[in-house]
């Protein structure tokens, strides 16, 4: 029996593989499309589905299915090396280094003491929290302790529930009042070693199919008019519900000039083991820093786990 269904079987994933070399020949394509965008959010997880799917048809012993897993696992990389590999900056030697911690913490999660164990564990300089719900908000002292320098945005209560985003700093901060319509941000100064440094903490909507097709380009658009207003180095952290290779990571590049942190292990959803899982919390430089380093922090209680960087000044 098995001598008879093993070339049907061999036929059918053949064809499935093929269908994953066409996704991935489109992504490559760079189109902006809805439908390619949406799947260009999975490059990570679906070229971890096609070596398993590569390792099980070996084990079947389906020839023809090998060698079409193998070239459709060999293009889906191909697909989200780019957000996993960016280029980081040549960094000047021996400038001052600065470690910012950032993450969406979720509005419904008053684990204060898993907040701070994580920070904490960070160490860091600079923590730009996302989506801070009322309860953590009513106790921020403890939550920010040892980082007496705040800036916050306006409260949004839009689909998810009131919450805020926070720019919290060792070093004095200076808020930037940049507040354009649908997008929730916060902007400060910070006076930091490297000297001043404009810090950007964001929030953009989910994608398509979940919310309405041009939500995320018209919102990085607003965050394009940010960018413009500030002078020197900038630093652009927070949840982008988007990989940094999808349509709205092109925009951060071409419009704003941004360059993207490594990728991976992924952030977002936390109960899955981060290298499954999708890198849509983000961290953006301008060309005038150079990453030193990233990593996912310790869990907070959140749906996201943070994201912690270390970045110093680029090389002339």
């Amino acid at each position: 029996m098995w001598a008879t269904l093993r070339p049907w079987l061999d036929g059918l994933a053949v064809v499935g593989f093929a269908g994953a070399l066409i996704l991935t020949s489109l992504l490559q394509a760079r189109i902006g499309h809805r439908w390619v965008d949406i799947f260009a959010q999975f490059t990570a997880p679906l070229f971890i589905a096609l070596v398993v799917a590569t390792v099980l048809v070996s084990l079947l012993r389906l020839r023809k299915a090998v060698w079409a897993a193998f070239i459709a696992s060999l293009m889906m990389f191909v697909c989200a090396a780019p957000q996993w590999f960016p280029e980081p900056g040549e960094p000047e030697p021996g400038a001052p280094v600065i470690r910012l911690y950032s993450a969406n913490v979720y509005y419904l999660n008053d684990d204060v003491a898993a907040m701070r164990r994580s920070i904490e564990a960070a160490n860091p300089d600079i923590v730009v929290l996302i989506e801070l719900g009322q309860g953590a908000l009513g106790d921020l002292d403890t939550l920010l302790e040892g980082y007496p320098h705040r800036a916050g945005s306006m409260r949004l209560d839009e689909t998810r529930g009131p919450s805020r985003s926070i720019i919290a700093s060792r070093w004095p901060l200076r808020q930037v009042a940049n507040r354009p319509d649908g997008l929730h941000s916060v902007t400060a100064v910070a006076e930091t070693p490297l000297g001043e440094v404009n810090v950007v903490g964001v929030h953009l909507t989910r994608p398509w199919p979940f919310q309405y097709q041009w939500g995320q380009i018209s919102q990085t658009m607003a965050l394009g008019d940010i960018r413009r207003t500030l002078n020197g180095p900038v630093i652009i952290a927070g949840d982008f519900n988007s990989v940094s290779n999808g349509r709205i990571g092109r925009q951060m590049k071409e419009e704003l000039g941004m360059l993207p942190a490594a990728g991976f292990p992924g952030t977002w959803p936390s109960d899955l083991p981060s290298p499954l899982g999708m890198t849509i919390d983000q961290v953006w430089r301008s060309p005038d820093l150079a990453f030193l380093s990233r990593r996912t922090g310790r869990p907070n209680g959140s749906d996201h786990r943070p994201v912690v960087t270390e970045f110093t000044r680029a090389a002339r």
